[in-house]
């Protein structure tokens, strides 16, 4: 869909410091999984993973988007945020994932959805404008 070098990816970063925030909730939330049920860790783990990595997806599209395409990508990455936030909850109350790195999946869920929510009113801000 899109590429980008490792500069490009750095000025991202700068640009939008939400990435580096997604990418490290990625890397705990990957740590996390390979601690889930092998049955669970290839369904709702899985599951788990790849609306992470969607979201992420989403908001590096948003991040090298025109400001016509730029809330379409953080509508659909806030959606899949969402969704990331229900299935952690399911693993938390099935046991799937402990408490404790339920709430350190939480503080870091928090803090990005706060960067994702400022994003989402910057942008819608600056369309009405």
């Amino acid at each position: 869909m899109f590429s980008c070098s490792m500069r490009n990816l750095q000025q991202l970063e700068n640009e939008a410091p939400i990435i580096q925030h997604a990418l490290d909730l990625y890397k705990a939330l990957y740590e996390d999984l390979k601690k889930f049920p092998k049955k669970d860790q290839y369904l709702l783990g899985k599951r788990c993973e790849d609306t992470m990595l969607d979201f992420l997806e989403y908001i590096l599209l948003a991040s090298s988007a025109s400001k016509d395409q730029k809330s379409r990508y953080l509508t659909i990455a806030a959606a899949k945020f969402d969704v990331l936030k229900v299935l952690l909850r399911v693993a938390r109350e099935l046991k799937v994932l402990d408490n404790k790195n339920y709430i350190a999946l939480q503080l870091r869920i928090q803090e990005t959805g706060k960067m994702l929510g400022g994003w989402l009113r910057s942008v819608a801000i600056k369309t009405s404008a």
